[in-house]
């Protein structure tokens, strides 16, 4: 995992820097999503892995694929990563980023899952106590998973607060089991 974050930082940065110089940042994190959304077609994936293609056309055959939804410059950043063989880095390369895009437009996406639907006024808190917390403007999205039995857990980039009654009810069972 960590070995992936090393390779691909280079091309995030990179890819963050032309975006920054083209004000293109939306523009790119589109192209992004849909090259990584491509990239995980068992079909294409197929193709991306075959020794049979060489690299270039590798990169050109999933260029043209996304030809309607990526931006120009998208061609040669994927002849670039298809140069080195490394295609494979596309999500981590998307992920990294989307949270050098978040760092500087001063965002936090925030995931919440609860046992139950989150109020609205539950929600707005939560929103106004991380936007307070962090100094960033907060994007909540929540959904409901009723094995959590009650509360909720947030990630918040790389930050896990879970205040489930399961996960409560994991750590207790540890701390027992270790005594």
């Amino acid at each position: 995992m960590a070995e992936l974050a090393t390779l691909s930082r280079p091309y995030a940065n990179a890819v963050f820097g032309l975006a920054q110089e083209t004000s293109s940042l939306e523009a790119w994190s589109k192209a992004l999503s849909v090259l990584v959304a491509a990239s995980g077609n068992s079909v294409v994936q197929t193709m991306l892995s075959s020794p049979d293609l060489a690299a270039a056309d590798k990169a050109s055959k999933l260029a043209a694929l996304c030809a309607d939804e990526i931006n120009d410059a998208a061609s040669p950043f994927l002849q670039a990563l298809a140069e080195h063989d490394r295609l494979m880095l596309l999500e981590e390369v998307r992920n990294q980023f989307e949270a050098l895009r978040a760092e500087q437009e001063r965002t936090l996406d925030v995931d919440v899952v609860s046992a139950f639907e989150l109020t609205e006024a539950q929600s707005e808190a939560l929103k106004a106590s991380l936007q307070k917390k962090y100094d960033r403007e907060v994007s909540i999205a929540s959904r409901t998973d009723a094995s959590l039995i009650g509360g909720a857990v947030i990630r918040a980039g790389d930050i896990v607060i879970d205040g489930s009654v399961k996960g409560r009810l994991t750590k207790l069972v540890e701390t027992l089991v270790q005594k």
